[in-house]
């Protein structure tokens, strides 16, 4: 299927692999040039003051707090809280003191793909959300950007290139199921053409909820989140790069020490209102380990999808290069396996995500 030619599936046939299929050729490329430049860590220098470049178990909330005065004002504000006792006392202490009012969104400062990320619009519902993550560990509480639409930049600068540039934009567009006054939320989750095919993503958030019978018109929204794999549909919106979105991007993006080479997650006011740079408001930034989700709109090929994946990989590895040679090191094997295993465990620990 060309990439002009308009999809009729609501999935594309390798949307919804196992992980372990579809990243597998990812693998063998990563080790490929892992040999070619004599270290297979070497994206984790891409981003050097992060830690291992944002490739895993770095620090939400330490990225953002590189931010300089330029970034800073297009960054939703937030607070860090470490989970202990009369968590929902020094919750609400500290965003008075910041300024933020509920809603607010709580996650886990160490994390990725949305787990254990909880919208909370009243006092009870953010001390429910607090009381799910185990006592000692990390969160992000961040005021909930009003705007609806939201989307991922994939951004990339060369140490000696005056301006980045954006390789990637995708729309994320959050599914919902309309009622029709006779059938149960169950039922309509098994009619529609997209959640009949992957159930298993929804139906665990919607326990509650399966027997329940919508009034007509009446929309249920199906996910909180951003993210692919837990639910969002995206669609490619490389045709709204526009020279005014490059420089806006660019111009937070080298505020922020030493970063090259990620993913901006944002929200916007519009899509006329972004393709000028204006209206939008950055969620987080990730580094290294984040991808360019444009391949999971259901009109990308198989093709297309490695063939992104390898460009950008490619390009963490040569910038990783580059900034070795201007002095900077790459996390060791080792360290970022046991730093890996880290993140997974605590993302284990995580309730299960709005």
């Amino acid at each position: 299927m060309s990439r002009d030619k308009e999809s009729k599936e609501p999935v594309s046939f390798f949307e919804f692999w196992p992980g372990w299929l579809f990243y597998t050729p990812i693998v063998a490329w990563w080790i490929a040039l892992g040999i070619r430049y004599r270290d297979f860590g070497m994206p984790t220098a891409a981003n050097p003051k992060i830690t291992t470049g944002g490739l895993c178990c770095e620090s939400k909330s330490a990225i953002l707090d590189m931010a300089g005065d330029v970034a800073r004002t297009a960054i939703a504000p937030y607070v860090v809280l470490d989970t202990d006792t009369d968590d929902l006392a020094r919750a609400e202490s500290a965003l008075a003191a910041a300024g933020i009012s509920l809603p607010v969104v709580v996650k886990p400062d160490i994390g990725c793909n949305g787990t254990g990320v909880k919208l909370t619009a009243t006092k009870e519902a953010l001390a429910e959300a607090l009381a799910a993550f185990p006592r000692g560990v990390r969160l992000v509480i961040q005021r909930l950007i009003p705007w609806e639409h939201e989307a991922g930049l994939f951004y990339i600068r060369h140490a000696n290139d005056r301006q980045g540039r954006i390789t990637s934009v995708t729309y994320k567009d959050i599914p919902a199921l309309t009622g029709d006054g006779r059938s149960t939320v169950d039922e309509l989750l098994a009619a529609d053409p997209r959640t009949r095919l992957v159930p298993q993503i929804y139906r665990p958030r919607l326990a509650s909820r399966l027997n329940d019978i919508l009034p007509e018109g009446e929309h249920l929204p199906l996910v909180f989140t951003g993210n692919h794999c837990k639910g969002s549909v995206f669609r490619n919106g490389a045709a709204d790069i526009t020279p005014e979105l490059v420089t806006a991007v660019d111009r937070i993006m080298q505020d922020i020490p030493e970063f090259h080479f990620g993913r901006v997650d944002l929200k916007f006011r519009s899509v006329e209102a972004l393709r000028q740079g204006k209206d939008f408001e950055i969620i987080e930034i990730n580094g290294v380990g984040s991808e360019a989700t444009h391949i999971w709109d259901a009109r990308t090929t198989l093709r297309e999808a490695y063939a992104a994946q390898f460009h950008h990989y490619g390009e963490a590895f040569r910038i990783g290069a580059e900034n070795r040679k201007r002095g900077w090191k790459s996390t060791r094997l080792f360290r970022g396996i046991r730093l890996w295993r880290e993140q997974r465990r605590l993302m284990r620990s995580y309730p299960l995500n709005d």
